[in-house]
């Protein structure tokens, strides 16, 4: 901003061209905002209605305003069909795009996830481009399975098709269910194999869910975390009261993040919440 208050003149005799300074002021990197959000575990039509009235509109009032939103899994409780479509006609109100991965809960017992599939194709391993950012949504689960899991090997082998196709340069978020922060409560067997992949990759961050709490954990670069629920009838799983999301902000090829608190309104305070 100095620079381009100097004169014409000025910027020819130090060898610069000032319409150069002028775009490269434009070209500046103006940033992008984001939510990640996790567990809904959505059960039924008070659930709905608190996300609806509740979620929705905080999430709406961040300002500057989100560009997207990922949804790090167990989007309901049972893995019905008519409770993924409650969940996805919700979303569609926001007013920006909400990119979502499968949970554990998002199953029929023992292992059928066609109903999540149905309502939400192409939304097991997939990547979006964005303002120069990869995000990479992740299958971390092994069906109805809550710990002890592995992440499945149809996972590895998407990665290892699609990884050598993108630019290890850009910079990358990956969203998954299952948490991939060392140390973190049932975090996968396998996930370190699986942050190995990103070794040469420029990964900033990984936003998951299935643990119930604030966690934060650094691999290479990246910031690992897992958040509180967002579930009106689910606890935290470290006994904080809290339900949320995180509010990003990205600028010069980096994140950083605030939680957002979702007051319970009186009228939905007497639910019966499940541990």
């Amino acid at each position: 901003r100095e620079m381009l208050r100097l004169s014409a003149g000025s910027l020819l005799a130090m060898g610069l061209w000032p319409g150069a300074c002028l775009e490269a002021a434009e070209q500046a990197d103006p940033g992008f905002s984001f939510i990640a959000v996790n567990d809904f575990h959505y059960i039924d039509q008070r659930c709905g209605k608190w996300l609806a009235e509740t979620v929705l509109p905080k999430m709406q009032a961040c300002s500057p305003k989100p560009e997207f939103c990922l949804v790090s899994g167990d989007l309901t409780d049972n893995g019905k069909q008519e409770q993924f479509a409650a969940v996805r006609e919700i979303l569609n109100g926001l007013g920006f795009p909400a990119y979502v991965v499968i949970g554990n809960h998002d199953y029929l017992p023992p292992k059928d996830r066609a109903p999540y599939e149905e309502i939400f194709p192409g939304r097991l391993n997939y990547f979006i481009e964005h303002r120069g950012w990869l995000l990479v949504g992740l299958d971390t689960t092994e069906a109805t399975k809550a710990t002890n899991t592995k992440i499945p090997n149809t996972t590895f082998q998407w990665l290892d098709e699609q990884l050598p196709k993108l630019d290890k340069k850009r910079p990358m978020i990956l969203f998954t269910h299952f948490p991939l922060g060392a140390n973190v409560k049932n975090r996968p067997t396998n996930a370190d194999a699986l942050l190995e992949r990103f070794l040469e990759f420029n990964l900033q961050a990984a936003f998951c869910g299935h643990y119930h709490a604030f966690t934060e954990a650094t691999w290479q670069n990246a910031i690992l975390t897992t958040d509180r629920c967002c579930s009106l009838q689910r606890f935290n799983h470290d006994k904080t009261k809290e339900k949320g999301f995180f509010f990003c902000n990205v600028k010069d090829g980096k994140i950083t993040r605030e939680f957002v608190e979702v007051p319970v309104p009186e009228e939905f305070k007497n639910p019966k919440p499940n541990k």
